[in-house]
């Protein structure tokens, strides 16, 4: 199952989330205290790893709880919709399910901990007497039917575990053996103590010893101990050969077994983390264990309290993560509440390019308020979390600013997210990026997605990372040329619309600003051969928009696919259905088609891209150099 959207309601600070899309790396970013945490929460309480139990104190609405908790039952916090493989719907379809009504399925949990299961396309199918009779009796038409589990209870078996992660817990240098071998024993420890006592657990298993066993291996000695009244450890008589034989066999089996783990440790650190060359040295000596860092930029080793608290802080959520358990990640849904907050911007960019390697495997979805781990070239995976004029938490992946009543709501997420725009244009400037400016995100959106297209089949092979800074319209095309223009005088290339505010911006560029660079701006209607007043959607497969807004927008009598003419540009044909269909069109309708279109393309492209249209965004891309 994969996890495509979810809603939260009568969740502590949640009175209503609205529906969230779920996309394969899923940001929620807010303000503090928006109540971003309260969007995690649900979903890991809808069938947890680990803990994860429903305490109605703590989870209904404080201002609901009198009434809630005598019929807890009645109130539902988390609906799901996961769509189902194949697998998945032969099973269905085994129980007596049409197979093509079985696309998706939705489950809801309420307070009493009880799941409900419907099919969303064929809601009157009961999921709960739907069984499938056993081959034992298929064959005797006379005796009383067998029937295994309901298919309500085989999805239940089937559903992803949920792992929830906040406190990760980073290690200290030295860490003091006796007070650990006691904390792990422990079941009371709570806070950062817990974390911590969690990641040393999985630090020693990672060694395959005992933190009791590295204890004992460290303190052999040249004398015999004794200990005195004050509970203190004194010598007394020199050991004999035999015994000191024994403490040599002892400390050459702790350096070999201590050598090992480091070797282990540094060898899938690096594989997991491919951002950094560490090395990492695992050392006990009497009561301590300590961890020592080298790098080929610090080939010296640094106790690691002493290095970055983001080293400190990757190291700990790598070993919580890959080693807590060997089947605890199986089928499994990541949530990390605020990961990488302490660290570096720079990181924090690593961090989120990691989430992208770790989605290839896991569905993760996050939380932030930093604009370092929003990627700009996949906003489609942004949602903006803030608190309603209810007082309620609300989310959207209506990433514009509000206007009108309530205009400052989400402003604090807005913020981030055009902060992190206005990185992209930062990195065109600092980092050697080779920029294109282009008139707004529905047209970096797809652009992007073209080019991770052309790269990935081998068609284009850049000397530099392409970004598609938005202009924010056709006019302000000239204001970032020109700040772009200030890191080696060399004038970015500016792709605009074919379309008539497209064609003046173009001129005015060439006529001014780019007069000894014309060719640098160019205009969709160069690529789209007799088709005139193109813009970026007509070098889309029309059937793919159209199949995207006609899912997105169903507000209308008629489908766009119905009225849709072939040869002229698709945007004004939308504009005109949608006037004829007697509704308007959102604000930033054209952003929200992009990011449809956008991730249907990147999960398969070779379903809705022929050679043609690679040889048309080929020629494109060559343009940029």
């Amino acid at each position: 199952m994969k996890l495509k959207k979810y809603r939260v309601t009568g969740f502590r600070s949640v009175t209503d989330s609205g529906w969230i899309d779920a996309s394969d790396v899923t940001a929620l970013i807010g303000e503090n205290e928006a109540g971003k945490t309260n969007l995690l929460l649900p979903l890991w309480k809808l069938n947890p790893s680990g803990s994860g139990e429903i305490n109605l104190l703590d989870d209904m609405p404080r201002s609901r709880y009198a009434e809630m908790r005598t019929k807890p039952e009645d109130h539902d916090f988390i609906t799901c919709i996961f769509e189902l493989n194949d697998a998945e719907r032969n099973l269905a379809a085994k129980h007596g399910a049409d197979r093509k009504k079985t696309e998706t399925v939705e489950v809801v949990r309420d307070f009493d901990g009880r799941y409900g299961w419907k099919f969303p396309d064929d809601p009157d199918f009961d999921l709960y007497d739907a069984h499938e009779a056993t081959e034992a009796h298929a064959e005797d038409e006379e005796s009383e039917p067998e029937h295994a589990s309901c298919l309500s209870d085989k999805l239940e078996e089937l559903l992803p575990k949920f792992v929830y992660y906040s406190n990760y817990g980073n290690l200290d240098a030295q860490i003091f053996l006796p007070h650990v071998v006691d904390n792990l024993k422990r079941g009371d420890l709570s806070g950062k103590e817990a974390a911590k006592a969690r990641t040393l657990r999985v630090l020693f298993k990672l060694v395959n010893l005992s933190p009791e066993e590295v204890l004992e291996l460290a303190r052999a000695t040249g004398v015999i101990e004794r200990i005195n009244q004050q509970g203190q450890r004194v010598s007394t008589d020199p050991k004999t050969d035999e015994q000191m034989q024994i403490d040599d066999e002892q400390l050459r089996t702790r350096a070999a077994l201590l050598q090992s783990a480091s070797t282990k440790l540094t060898k899938t650190f690096k594989d997991w983390w491919k951002q950094g060359d560490y090395r990492f040295r695992l050392h006990a000596d009497g009561n301590y264990f300590r961890i020592w860092v080298a790098d080929d930029r610090r080939p010296e080793e640094i106790e690691l309290e002493s290095r970055s608290t983001g080293l400190q802080w990757f190291l700990s959520f790598f070993l919580v993560f890959t080693y807590e358990s060997e089947y605890t990640h199986d089928n499994a849904i990541v949530l990390l509440d605020e990961p990488g907050h302490s660290l570096h911007p720079l990181a924090q960019r690593d961090l989120s390019a990691f989430f992208d390697n770790l989605s290839m495997t896991h569905q993760i979805i996050f939380t932030t308020h930093s604009p370092f781990m929003i990627d700009a070239d996949r906003l489609d995976r942004v949602r903006k979390v803030y608190v309603d004029g209810n007082g309620g938490t609300v989310a959207s992946s209506n990433l514009a600013v509000s206007k009108g009543k309530g205009s400052d709501q989400g402003a604090g997420a807005t913020y981030a997210v055009h902060s992190a725009l206005n990185l992209t244009v930062a990195e065109s400037l600092l980092l050697g990026c080779m920029p294109v400016i282009v008139e707004g995100p529905s047209d970096q959106h797809y652009l992007t997605a073209i080019k991770s297209i052309l790269i990935a089949k081998g068609k284009i092979n850049p000397i530099a990372e392409l970004v598609f800074p938005p202009s924010g319209g056709a006019k302000t095309a000239k204001i970032i040329a020109a700040i772009l223009l200030g890191r080696d005088d060399k004038l970015p290339f500016v792709l605009l619309d074919g379309d008539n505010a497209g064609r003046q911006a173009a001129k005015s560029l060439r006529d001014g600003l780019y007069q000894g660079a014309k060719d640098s701006v160019l205009t969709t209607d160069v690529f789209t051969g007799d088709l005139k007043d193109s813009e970026i959607e007509d070098l889309i497969p029309a059937k793919l928009v159209i199949q995207v807004l006609d899912r997105l927008e169903r507000r209308a009598d008629r489908d766009f696919e119905d009225v849709y003419e072939e040869g002229k540009p698709i945007v004004p044909q939308i504009k005109a259905w949608a006037k004829d269909e007697g509704f308007d069109l959102e604000e930033d309708w054209k952003v929200q088609l992009a990011l449809g279109v956008k991730s249907k393309l990147l999960s398969n492209s070779d379903r809705h891209v022929d050679e043609t249209l690679l040889g048309i965004w080929t020629s494109i891309f060559e343009k940029f150099g």
